[in-house]
């Protein structure tokens, strides 16, 4: 079987990954593209680490389970199945489903290290960094955490300030001249889908 064509997108925290991610997915059938994302591999609670005011912080490299993850990205590109539970953050009002992951011929990775792992960077062929303005990732974050999430607003900017903006400084942004594609998020990325969109076509027919 010939590898599958892999496409990490990466980027800060209410960039707008998930986002572009799910218009993607949405443009081709299961059978040609396969996502999977870091958001279904964080380590339990108990095995998070706290900062120094003792709040879990779940915005560090050791907070997903890397291993796991690399191993599942592995199988689908050898063409084995992969089924996982999702991962709710812990919000006590949502239901986690099973995941059952297809292998197929386009894969798109998707998550806050995906740049940062290297052991799973020999299996990517393309790398997309998406960005937007500090301010509105801010606001991004607070209305998804709130809505799907279940979290307070004080928890929410609690953890911009000590967890998420520190993991994008030391984690994500030092990578960002080294990706593939840049693709800017402050109003949309409506052209910047169209593109890779053409782009997992060609492959599809080649």
């Amino acid at each position: 079987m010939k590898k599958p064509y892999v496409i990490s997108i990466g980027g800060g925290s209410g960039s707008g990954k998930t986002s572009f991610l799910r218009i993607i997915r949405k443009a081709f059938h299961e059978s040609e593209i396969c996502c999977i994302s870091m958001d279904d591999y964080y380590k339990p609670k108990e095995m998070q680490e706290k900062d120094p005011f003792g709040v879990i912080n779940y915005d560090l490299p050791g907070s997903i389970d890397k291993d796991a993850f690399c191993r599942d990205l592995s199988k689908l590109i050898e063409g084995e199945e992969v089924v996982i539970q999702e991962y709710t953050f812990n919000n006590e009002l949502a239901d986690s489903k099973e995941i059952r992951l297809k292998p197929a011929p386009i894969i798109l990775v998707e998550g806050l290290f995906v740049f940062h792992y290297q052991n799973i960077q020999p299996l990517i062929d393309l790398r997309i960094f998406i960005e937007a303005k500090e301010n509105l990732k801010v606001i991004r974050r607070i209305i998804r955490d709130k809505e799907e999430r279940n979290y307070p607003l004080k928890e929410v900017l609690h953890d911009y300030q000590y967890h998420v903006l520190p993991a994008f400084e030391n984690y994500i942004l030092p990578y960002r001249d080294e990706v593939d594609m840049v693709i800017n998020n402050n109003d949309h990325f409506n052209n910047a889908t169209q593109v890779l969109i053409g782009f997992i076509k060609s492959k599809l027919n080649a």
